[in-house]
């Protein structure tokens, strides 16, 4: 980190309670598992744990400072071990502490929010940079309040851009985020159904997303996706706006797409003129997201033939429309997460993939609230159409049941029983695929489906 210890203490707002000679750090850890020597260790606490206790055991494996809000033990019997520094609350000094290094980095930073698809089009911004910029991403699912500042702190003056993703499940939640990040790019990829348990309306889900702007002045730019029912009336005095999308009157839109089993085409139409981009990614939601990221980096004066050449750079996360080719069958693995819209995204991959037979194996989409019971069912009737097989388990199995208007449903009590009869379900030439909510663990099914001897 480049950061002075003089500068962490400053950021923080803390009060040194313990000193040592030793005033080096190298990094920020919140996991005491995971401590390495000269980490900045910052106790948070939760409902069933409490950080403070673990200060001395964080110096003690190696950290030069620990960052804590309630001295737990005698401060006595740290003296020596490295440096303890007192502050009103930490999880605010996490964010302070990434607020100010990203400040003084001075890195360009694109943030990316939205109901789902932040994942995918987090990837594909950064592969359209990266043939002209040293770019950075979020990794994995790091991206609330405590995942984004141990993002931020990985950037060091190397790079130019940081491709940021923003998440939440309650209103002022991204507030926070992007008082910590300061994106001077937004992209909004949709205003869907996830966290209606804690939101109730999709009105106050806009609201939430649109926190992302809260910091914005007339030199930021949100870019939303024009497809989306809520975004296309977004209006702003005080800041750029760029909209995306098929409709002509949008500032880039795509035709001309294109769809198989391995790559996504689509031509993209701006004031510019008309460019080809061939995504090594399936599924037309993917050409919604493309746009957002290609408006981005135009933004960064990212050339479209830097952009295309940047493709070859993608790196996919995990989990996210994954194809594993079998000898004998097609699996596809969409484990990461879960919501109606991404779900009837699947679902459309599936019907564009080879197989003799389609087959879903679907579980819970979770924090749907009040509409889980009418979601599920929705996605239910919407897989008819794309799926010869239904296969399901979970709380919401049956309300998939009764939206699937054919007989061919095979329903399990658990996971582990829908695993064990896998063996007389699957057939040789079946194109397969699993999605759930990330919490019910799928990716057990696919594992069993890529050992499965047919």
């Amino acid at each position: 980190m480049e950061l002075s210890f003089d500068e962490l203490v400053l950021a923080v707002k803390g009060e040194i309670l313990v000193d040592n000679e030793n005033r080096n750090f190298n990094n920020v850890n919140t996991d005491t598992r995971k401590i390495e020597k000269d980490n900045v260790f910052i106790a948070l606490k939760g409902e069933n744990f409490n950080g403070n206790v673990y200060a001395k055991d964080a110096l003690e494996k190696g950290a030069s400072i620990a960052i804590i809000d309630e001295v737990v033990g005698s401060l006595e019997d740290i003296q020596g071990l490295g440096i303890i520094i007192k502050v009103k609350n930490t999880y605010d000094a996490l964010l302070d502490l990434a607020h100010y290094y990203r400040n003084k980095l001075g890195i360009k930073v694109i943030g990316v929010t939205g109901s789902t698809g932040k994942t995918s089009t987090k990837d594909l911004v950064a592969a359209f940079l990266s043939n002209k910029y040293k770019v950075f991403k979020t990794k994995g699912n790091f991206n609330n309040e405590v995942g984004l500042p141990l993002m931020v702190f990985q950037l060091d003056s190397t790079y130019d851009v940081a491709v940021l993703e923003l998440g939440m499940s309650d209103l002022g939640e991204i507030h926070k985020l992007a008082e910590c990040s300061r994106p001077n790019i937004g992209l909004i990829t949709n205003i869907g159904l996830s966290h209606l348990e804690n939101l109730k309306t999709r009105e106050n889900i806009l609201k939430a997303k649109m926190e992302i702007t809260d910091f914005f002045t007339k030199d930021n730019v949100l870019i939303v996706n024009g497809e989306d029912e809520y975004l296309p009336n977004v209006e702003s005095d005080f800041y750029k706006l760029i909209k995306t999308g098929y409709d002509e009157s949008f500032n880039f839109r795509a035709k001309d797409i294109e769809l198989t089993d391995k790559e996504t085409s689509f031509t993209v139409v701006s004031q510019e003129g008309e460019y080809r981009f061939n995504l090594p990614m399936v599924g037309a939601h993917n050409v919604l997201n493309a746009l957002l990221g290609i408006a981005a980096c135009r933004e960064l004066n990212v050339s479209y033939e830097d952009m295309i050449k940047g493709l070859d750079n993608l790196e996919a996360t995990s989990m996210r429309l994954q194809f594993i080719n079998k000898d004998k069958v097609t699996i596809i693995n969409d484990c990461y997460n879960a919501s109606p819209d991404s779900m009837k995204a699947a679902l459309d991959v599936l019907e564009n993939t080879k197989g003799k037979r389609k087959i879903a194996i679907l579980g819970n989409m979770n924090e749907l609230g009040n509409e889980s019971e009418k979601a599920h069912k929705e996605v239910g009737e919407y897989a008819t159409n794309k799926a010869d097989l239904l296969i399901s388990t979970g709380e919401e199995k049956e309300n998939y049941k009764m939206g699937f208007k054919k007989d061919s449903v095979k329903l399990y009590n658990t996971k582990e029983d829908l695993i064990e009869d896998l063996r007389n379900v699957i057939k040789e030439g079946d194109a397969i695929i699993i999605k759930a909510s990330r919490g019910v663990k799928f990716e057990e099914i696919v594992k069993a489906l890529e050992n499965l001897d047919i």
